[in-house]
């Protein structure tokens, strides 16, 4: 049978490796650090991108790799939120959430998490497969900053060399909750530059944002052509009015002259951000279910779309990575 799924322990850490012997490719999951996919090694390549080893990781958590961002992605300004006519603040007391540079909260509640507990690893003809599940309501400092009742399903699938990456999320609570979560996936190809390598966007809008990085509700026709050229990139943009692809969902990928990563997101992800630092070679395509800051009124008072969940419901969707030689 090509594929297989197994526990493994690396760093002294528990691990779950998923691989692909017909298209030599291997997923490893870090349960205790987010559920975070932190190695996708095709022929041997980890094609994800971090700043060290799990053992630093672990010790010095940061933002690498494939993590996962909840209950909101990317910024919230101020220490807010907003919901079902209601106005929730965070308590920075707790210390369970990080800020950027301008003092913003960013990246949720969860990137980091050691609350993930196995619930299936098994394999077939079919695929490799490992869910983990966060049953966010029973933990009361989670609770404390994001009061919905709610459990959190996360798979990973391998299937011919694919990595899907599925989350489902149950309402527990009497109240519609908000669904404003994200993944911040952070890749790397071997020896490219930006002068090296091109870019396509799935998307016909720009959403702008401010000094701060947050949304300013406005918008503009994305100024690229297909294939442009990395060096030539905006380190972030905020990308909105997605298109349908071939693969049936939005498309983003980055190439070199060797070989591309592409990252295709269902209908429910309608934002992505995709940001490249000028100095790094590290690219990210963010799959997002709401925009950034989404869960404040904009400037002028009104209130983004923000999806939700009924109370009992269920939220699923997935987002798709593909890595070619070329």
């Amino acid at each position: 049978m090509d594929y297989s799924a197994k526990p493994a322990t690396i760093d002294g850490c528990d691990v779950l490796q998923l691989s692909d012997a017909a298209s030599r490719t291997e997923v490893t999951i870090v349960p205790a650090f987010g559920n975070n996919a932190f190695e996708f090694k095709v022929e041997g390549h980890n094609i994800m991108w971090s700043r060290g080893t799990l053992r630093e990781l672990l010790a010095k958590p940061d933002f690498v790799a494939n993590f996962f961002m909840a209950p909101w992605a990317n910024r919230l300004d101020p220490d807010t939120f907003h919901a079902n006519g209601k106005q929730y603040r965070l308590n920075p007391d707790l210390k369970n959430f990080r800020r950027e540079g301008l003092g913003l909260p960013i990246h949720g509640l969860l990137a980091f998490s050691r609350d993930w507990k196995v619930v299936a690893l098994e394999a077939d003809g079919e695929s490799a497969r490992a869910t983990s599940r966060l049953e966010f309501w029973r933990y009361p400092d989670l609770m404390a900053q994001f009061p919905f009742a709610h459990t959190i399903e996360m798979t990973y699938r391998l299937q011919r060399g694919v990595l899907e990456v599925e989350t489902v999320l149950h309402n527990h609570a009497t109240e519609p909750m908000p669904v404003a979560l994200g993944y911040h996936p952070c890749f790397t190809l071997r020896g490219a530059t930006r002068a090296s390598c091109r870019l396509h966007l799935g998307a016909r809008m720009e959403q702008l944002v401010s000094d701060r990085l947050v949304a300013t509700g406005a918008s503009q026709p994305l100024a690229h052509t297909d294939a442009t050229p990395l060096r030539s990139a905006q380190e972030m943009w905020v990308l909105g009015d997605l298109v349908s692809g071939p693969r049936g969902g939005a498309e983003f990928w980055v190439e070199s002259p060797q070989e591309r990563i592409t990252l295709v997101q269902g209908p429910k992800y309608g934002v992505s951000v995709f940001y490249a630092p000028q100095d790094v070679n590290l690219f990210c395509f963010e799959p997002m279910a709401a925009g950034i800051n989404a869960l404040n009124p904009l400037p002028d008072g009104t209130q983004p779309p923000v999806q939700s969940i009924s109370p009992g419901g269920t939220w699923r969707e997935s987002f798709w990575i593909h890595y070619a030689r070329l």
